[in-house]
């Protein structure tokens, strides 16, 4: 049994809408040593629920920590948002006992009971905190040299800080770092930190592709050959709605969007057919040559 053991908290996007994600995660994750027990029974997270009714929201989320605290196992997410909505009820309830006694009588219908006996964590916290920058430099076969990448953490990955609190927001370093161990160069862009606007979408597309073709804007003139995300949400708007982004500004990205597992699971040496490249709109293959992988 590894000594790497999380309850995989998958949510709901990803199973739907970006399964390479899922595929490149599992095959990379396998390489570290990480074991990921499956969680059956969960339920979504709470977070699109949260503007609705923010105490719905809250009993979601304890019910998927309960069901993690009955296996004794830290829950590991994909997702930025799932990861973030988590973190913070597991928070608040282990902190105030009055809020903790309430969602505890929603549980109480269910036969459970929030106790705070473990923690949520977005995988690439666990990469820095529990599997170490050694251990996946000691796992790269097929460095990334030359190949020059654009990181974007997205909004929930690092804030709030009080929540997250192991990397800047303004000025993130960690998934820099980790890009770095795989060979490639990860540069600097106009507005790193800003929205890629998924969350506005349904609201106003208009403002939502403005925005993320300001950072494709701004990623292609720092010179970026790729991009790399570790959020479901945001590799939507970055990968799938960029043909139409260019179709409505008359513009040309032609920018392929990688999922952190995939670009690292590259330098490990798993072919793109392991990592499920094929299955990016935007196609990867002028890198993929770039870098001699067939």
């Amino acid at each position: 049994m590894s000594d790497l053991r999380y309850l995989f908290f998958i949510g709901c996007t990803i199973p739907y809408r970006v399964t390479n994600y899922e595929v490149s995660a599992r095959k990379t994750f396998a390489k570290l040593g990480i074991e990921l027990v499956e969680m059956s029974d969960f339920n979504c997270c709470g977070l699109p629920v949260d503007p609705a009714s923010h105490e719905m929201m809250m009993v979601l989320a304890a019910r998927n920590l309960c069901l993690a605290e009955q296996q004794g196992l830290d829950i590991i997410t994909l997702c930025t948002g799932c990861a973030g909505t988590l973190r913070k009820v597991n928070r608040a309830l282990k902190e105030e006992k009055e809020l903790r006694n309430r969602v505890n009588e929603y549980l109480s219908k269910v036969g459970m009971e929030f106790k705070g006996t473990i923690e949520a964590k977005h995988f690439i916290h666990v990469l820095k905190e529990d599997v170490g920058f050694d251990r996946i430099k000691d796992s790269i076969r097929k460095p990334l040299a030359g190949l020059k990448v654009a990181e974007h953490c997205g909004c929930h990955l690092l804030r709030p800080t009080k929540i997250f609190g192991w990397d800047d927001p303004e000025n993130p370093e960690v998934l820099k770092g980790l890009i770095e161990l795989t060979g490639a160069e990860c540069l600097d862009y106009m507005d790193e930190p800003e929205c890629c606007g998924y969350t506005i979408i349904a609201i106003d597309d208009k403002v939502a592709l403005q925005l993320t073709r300001e950072k494709l804007q701004h990623i292609k003139m720092a010179g970026a050959q790729a991009m790399v995300t570790v959020c479901p949400s945001c590799h939507l708007m970055f990968d799938m709605q960029q043909s139409r982004i260019e179709r409505a500004f008359n513009e040309k990205f032609e920018l392929p969007v990688l999922h952190f597992p995939q670009l690292l699971g590259l330098a490990m040496g798993l072919g793109p057919d392991e990592l499920a490249l094929g299955d990016l709109r935007v196609s990867p293959s002028k890198i993929l040559e770039a870098l001699k992988i067939v």
